[in-house]
């Protein structure tokens, strides 16, 4: 017998479907841009020469460094406003649950691709692809293993050096906004920022290089600080950018919806002291 009777259908409050497709978002800008920055980590590139300019040779406790980042940087900065912005509207449980799920997935991402380095290539491609711009041949099997290879030793530092990243991100911003009773964004979110990664710039470096690689100590201290240095600097310059992205989710939200959010935000994190 089929009944006849209408089925019952849950419609969401449209403020509410608004928060969840601000979540989902916020989650998969987050968790892009963290992939991307630790696939690409490996590679190291000089500033200098990226504007043309002659090594600085900066003096940093007695040594004189170079701007050699590691290309991650450019995708960091992006993690470290969306972190804040979850934060900020979502509380430390919503940055804790895209943190603890990001993890998972750049441990499966790496074995994916430690799996893609041992696959035997085809002769093909080998043949296709032996030589470089200048035509000097090389093997494009072993480059592959190699450069991704490394990235596993990235692997491994970044996920230990993410993770305290994010969660003394998160404690430090939900304290800095307790402290301030909701005020001074700029202070909570640069701050937290500042402090964090003061542990990941050193970390991810010393496992991924130092541990797993053939670094010393002092090339790990020289690249860490000048990574350290550029998030600094980058956090503050992307101040403006949070006020920015304040006002138009504000706007989607709606002011008050907007307002309670980040109420609620902060009295689950009290809640959780």
């Amino acid at each position: 017998m089929i009944s006849n009777s209408p089925s019952k259908v849950l419609v969401l409050p449209a403020t509410e479907r608004k928060r969840q497709r601000l979540f989902l978002v916020l989650c998969g800008v987050f968790l892009t841009n963290a992939l991307i920055a630790e696939i690409v980590g490996g590679k190291i590139f000089s500033v200098e020469a990226l504007l043309g300019l002659a090594p600085l040779q900066i003096p940093i406790a007695g040594q004189k460094m170079d701007f050699n980042m590691t290309a991650g940087v450019v995708n960091w900065p992006i993690v470290f406003i969306t972190s804040d912005i979850i934060n900020e509207y979502f509380g430390k449980k919503g940055v804790k649950r895209i943190s603890y799920l990001t993890a998972v997935f750049i441990v499966y991402t790496f074995i994916t691709i430690y799996i893609a380095t041992t696959l035997p290539p085809a002769q093909f491609w080998l043949d296709l692809n032996g030589t470089d711009s200048q035509g000097n041949f090389f093997n494009i099997n072993d480059a592959f293993a190699k450069i991704f290879n490394q990235g596993l030793g990235i692997m491994a530092g970044s996920i230990i050096a993410f993770l305290l990243g994010q969660l003394l991100d998160v404690y430090v911003f939900s304290w800095l906004r307790k402290k301030t009773g909701g005020r001074f964004i700029w202070l909570r979110a640069t701050g937290s920022t500042l402090f964090s990664q003061l542990f990941d710039s050193f970390v991810v470096i010393g496992i991924a290089f130092y541990v797993f690689g053939n670094w010393d100590l002092k090339l790990v201290f020289s690249v860490g600080s000048i990574n350290y240095l550029y998030k600094g600097i980058i956090a503050i310059l992307m101040t403006p950018l949070l006020y920015i992205a304040h006002h138009y989710i504000d706007r989607y939200l709606g002011k008050e919806y907007a307002e309670e959010l980040m109420e609620d935000a902060v009295r689950s994190d009290e809640a959780s002291y």
